[in-house]
């Protein structure tokens, strides 16, 4: 709390300081008058998964989301957001939660591999070390022993045989995701600081995304638990077999909102107040972006025009939208309340003519070469049952994930010099090729590696990045046509709209490059709580959105 009041007398120097002279922004309009939005006392996260910065743009031109529209005109659009090098939703969404990348939150993927950390069933930490670390669908207990996704809430509790461990001192302890994310995050910042303050969240696994609550594990008091791979018993299939049927999922997400924002918990059964920190993820869009052309998904041309089913995705998270302004406004809360409506992640390719999928060309390489298992004995396809995360798979194997990015940990790190001279002679397309033959892939170790990612010797970044060219996805995957995970254009530009009624000079495009790491110190400012109480803030010196007029802006 002294931190907080220092933060709250040093701003008010700084805003009689700056007064309404701060110059704008090459390519900006005249930026609010400091202090104009000293009347927030909600903020509202919303990710809507897959949304590109072109989306944005095509969408509100051609009025298919007036709703979206409505928040940009009182609002800033920032046209020149990314990701912070990787896009998978883990990444993703700790780089609007954390203010950091990969390097300090220490979040490459849902799926990973922790060179420090200990098998589940090692209670004693007393075998090998190395293991991969599997923090998705089947992180809730319905998973234990590969059993069926039968509750929405992932039923109940933690599958234990998820849950690796670690020797902390002289004990062996369990570590569960919030453990597992290495720096705090706005939902702790925002509880420790704010007397009376409520947070709330909900996402698409209900047990994998507990590392919003941060190394406390109480930094969200209202944590939805709704898992996107659960069967819906009306049509025994998981949600995400077509958008239509992700649509239903995001309405649980769309109704927690709903009720939040009326006096009561997610559930709506417990009265509680509006939280002060709220938010959602959607995954219609991302789902459609997925589902092939052929199908109907995805997007007709490099243009972003959308195909049959984006078009309907995004016309469903824009009446979304409106359903939740008017609830807020219905509550006398819209004036109060910043909106942030941006994504996790893109998704690549948009671009159908640049499609490539050979398969995953880089795992198989590796394996051939003898760098990984060659009979794939390696991660969650070395379990003795068979079911995934399931904790009896082999320790200090190494592991490779793939989407449309490659990140390997190898098994002997030794080898990072040979391998890296495998990958770069087999770059070509043509099979057994990693396709990074292209003048925007790369293959990223070493000290550029480190610089970027931080320093593999400390057990959780990987040896090798490989970026293939725009288009390719490691997989054979006749069900989809776009993926994400890595730093290919299209999975790293995203759509960003910042709105608050008391802006006076809302309508404002912003061209300057930001990331979506500057979201969360912006949160914190609009609340009137120091950035710098988030750790990867102060790490990585990430600023803060430029244009909003929020008293202390750099």
């Amino acid at each position: 709390m002294k931190t907080a009041r220092r933060w709250k007398a040093a701003k008010a120097v700084m805003t009689a300081t700056l007064g309404a002279g701060a110059l704008a922004l090459g390519g900006v309009h005249a930026p609010a008058q400091a202090g104009e939005a000293s009347d927030i006392k909600h903020v509202l996260l919303i990710s809507f998964d897959g949304l590109h910065e072109q989306d944005v743009s095509r969408c509100i031109s051609g009025n298919t989301c007036p709703n979206l529209a409505l928040l940009a005109k009182s609002g800033v659009t920032y046209t020149n957001a990314y990701t912070p090098g990787l896009s998978d939703s883990f990444p993703g969404l700790a780089a609007l939660v954390t203010g950091g990348s990969p390097k300090s939150a220490g979040l490459f993927y849902d799926v990973s591999y922790d060179r420090t950390l200990y098998a589940p069933n090692d209670t004693g930490c007393v075998g090998k070390q190395g293991w991969n670390v599997v923090f998705d669908e089947t992180t809730g207990i319905d998973a234990e022993n590969g059993g069926a996704l039968v509750h929405l809430d992932g039923g109940g509790a933690f599958n234990p045989q998820a849950i690796p461990r670690a020797r902390v001192g002289k004990k062996c302890v369990p570590v569960f995701p919030h453990d597992y994310v290495k720096t705090n995050t706005i939902f702790e910042v925002v509880k420790q600081n704010l007397s009376g303050s409520r947070t709330a969240w909900a996402d698409k696994h209900a047990w994998g995304y507990d590392w919003l609550n941060g190394p406390s594990g109480r930094g969200v008091d209202d944590l939805a638990r709704t898992e996107i791979n659960s069967i819906d018993p009306a049509t025994q299939t998981n949600y995400t077999d077509i958008y239509t049927h992700t649509e239903q999922f995001d309405d649980f997400h769309v109704q927690a909102i709903l009720n939040q924002i009326g006096g009561k918990d997610s559930t709506g059964t417990r009265d509680e107040p509006v939280p002060t920190l709220f938010g959602t993820n959607f995954q219609t869009l991302s789902v459609a972006q997925k589902a092939t052309v052929a199908s109907g998904g995805g997007y007709l041309d490099a243009s972003f025009t959308p195909g049959p089913e984006v078009t309907n995705a995004i016309a469903y998270l824009d009446t979304s939208l409106g359903r939740i302004v008017a609830a807020l406004q219905q509550q006398n809360l819209y004036k109060s309340t910043l909106i942030i409506v941006t994504a996790k992640h893109g998704q690549s390719p948009t671009d159908h003519s640049k499609l490539v999928k050979n398969g995953d060309t880089l795992t198989a390489l590796l394996e051939a070469n003898n760098y990984l298992d060659p009979n794939g004995q390696f991660g969650q396809n070395a379990t003795k049952s068979g079911n995934l995360n399931d904790g009896t798979g082999l320790v200090n194997t190494g592991f490779v994930q793939t989407d449309d990015v490659g990140l390997i940990w190898l098994r002997d790190q030794s080898q990072r010099d040979a391998v890296v001279a495998t990958l770069k002679r087999n770059l070509s397309c043509n099979a057994p090729g990693i396709c990074a033959d292209g003048p925007q892939a790369y293959v990223l170790t070493g000290n550029a590696l480190q610089q970027r990612f931080g320093d593999p010797a400390q057990g959780r970044t990987p040896d090798i990045v490989v970026q293939p060219n725009p288009g390719v996805i490691y997989t054979s995957s006749k069900s989809k046509d776009e993926e994400h995970g890595g730093n290919a254009p299209d999975d790293s530009h995203l759509g960003l709209v910042v709105s608050y009624a008391g802006l006076h000079h809302g309508g404002r495009k912003v061209t300057e490059r930001v990331e979506t790491t500057q979201v969360a110190p912006t949160i914190l400012r609009a609340l009137d709580l120091d950035p710098h109480l988030l750790h990867s803030v102060e790490l990585e010196g990430t600023r803060s959105l430029p244009s909003l007029g929020l008293r202390g802006d750099e």
